[in-house]
């Protein structure tokens, strides 16, 4: 099935035309550690080969988000935080240990955004760290938990970092360790593909809907994870993003634009500020996606 999913993908991704110039802001999650590593591999060498390759394309300064927790069992890795701060890359909040807003509860959420803050102050320099990403993207279904967790991020001078490109990178980076770890090269090439024909739909499929609903391009802000093959594929994705009209901004600049008012000033809201979410509210389709993860969990098994 994976198989027929790839080459279905991939064939659509030849033929497309490039795209008109569009500004993409890269922001990455879960520093400074994400998923698992192929033998061999270490953080410190994911992080080296993300920043050279955002450096060899030109890739302004993009925010990393931190969960400082995993320091306390691995303080080594606080050498991947550096590494990216020495590349000019600035960071952001995305709670201590990663917690699920919809699991902990607003008083616990407030918590956990204070103790990652002191490693922020610590390594910001003079950058601005009062960014904050959701982890697992949850901003709470119950809406006094959401308004409340909104509530203590505008108080604290925190901004919300937005995502209106994802093409779940995160699903791919354990299978390619199990795949890397058996010689299943494969497996590997049905990872590679699949992760740029995944980039490439997420790519048309934010730029529909935007010029759907508002007749342009909004400067996209895309989620990446700092992951194994995320390093592994940055030259090639990167390469692809240019080729479609990719032109890499900062986050700042991606979210001037008026679209990501509500989030810029956390005001009060009822659901996420994504595309599809505005799509829904204008009563318009969402363009339907290729559900790539249940393929992943298996592959290299």
């Amino acid at each position: 099935m994976i198989r027929g999913v790839v080459l279905a993908a991939l064939a659509v991704l030849a033929l497309a035309p490039p795209a008109g110039a569009q500004d993409l802001a890269l922001t990455f999650d879960d520093l400074p550690a994400h998923s698992a590593l192929p033998p061999g591999e270490t953080r410190l060498g994911v992080i080296a080969r993300l920043v050279a390759a955002m450096a060899d394309a030109g890739v302004p300064p993009s925010m990393g988000f931190i969960n400082a927790s995993g320091l306390e069992t691995r303080p080594e890795d606080r050498a991947v935080l550096k590494v990216w701060r020495a590349a000019g890359h600035p960071l952001g909040n995305h709670g201590w240990s990663h917690a699920n807003l919809d699991a902990i509860g607003a008083e616990a959420f407030a918590t956990e955004l204070v103790g990652n803050e002191p490693l922020l102050e610590t390594l910001a320099g003079d950058t601005d760290w009062r960014w904050f990403r959701y982890p697992f993207l949850a901003e709470g279904l119950d809406p006094a938990v959401r308004q409340a967790a909104r509530a203590t991020l505008r108080e604290r001078g925190y901004k919300v970092a937005s995502v209106t490109m994802d093409f779940s990178d995160w699903a791919f980076n354990e299978p390619w360790a199990r795949c890397k770890s058996r010689g299943d090269a494969a497996g590997m090439a049905r990872l590679e593909a699949l992760f740029l024909a995944s980039a490439a739909e997420a790519f048309d499929a934010s730029r529909a809907l935007s010029q759907r609903l508002y007749g342009r391009d909004i400067p996209y802000v895309v989620l990446m994870h700092v992951g194994a093959l995320d390093a592994h594929m940055m030259p090639r994705l990167l390469a692809l993003f240019q080729a479609r009209g990719a032109r890499f901004v900062t986050l700042d600049e991606a979210m001037a634009d008026p679209f990501y008012e509500a989030d810029l000033k956390v005001t009060a809201s009822s659901a996420p500020l994504t595309l599809e979410n505005a799509a829904v509210a204008a009563g318009l389709a969402v363009p339907r996606r290729t559900e790539v993860r249940t393929g992943l969990a298996d592959l290299c098994r």
